[in-house]
């Protein structure tokens, strides 16, 4: 999915910490458009409240987060740390939400080339911050390892 509005995004990250967005709309591009909305949100801290929200979210949408399905917090900080190393505060919104879809970070098996689907599925990485095993992302900040979310 493209976007063409700032507003487009704005209702998709609203919609998700209402919790009112349908289970549909919570697509591949939708994590994403939701992750640039949090970076620039001066309410919010996007590493520290993307978990909560996205977990919130699978409760009231009846989606149970467990060691094997819901929220899974390597994938979620891996997609924040993409975001932030590529947003541009002097696009749109939905333009900085389109630059990361059209990028190699946009493709939904894009953490397959840093981590082994072994890893990347396994409880640990579900539960837990876990580096990459195939390749360095070379955005991963000292600062976010250091907090080890």
């Amino acid at each position: 999915m493209i976007y063409s509005s700032d507003k487009e995004v704005l209702h998709i990250y609203e919609g998700l910490c209402r919790k009112t967005l349908p289970k549909p709309d919570w697509s591949h591009a939708a994590h994403f458009a939701a992750a640039c909305a949090i970076m620039i949100d001066p309410a919010r801290d996007a590493f520290a409240d993307m978990p909560d929200i996205i977990r919130e979210y699978n409760e009231a949408t009846g989606v149970a987060n467990t060691d094997t399905e819901g929220y899974h917090h390597t994938i979620t900080v891996a997609s924040l740390l993409a975001v932030q190393h590529h947003m541009n505060l002097e696009l749109h919104l939905y333009q900085n939400v389109n630059a990361i879809l059209t990028s190699e970070y946009g493709r939904s098996d894009w953490l397959t080339a840093y981590w082994s689907q072994d890893l990347l599925f396994s409880k640990a990485a579900r539960n837990h911050w876990v580096a990459p095993d195939r390749k360095t992302l070379q955005f991963i900040t000292k600062s976010y390892i250091a907090l080890k979310g």
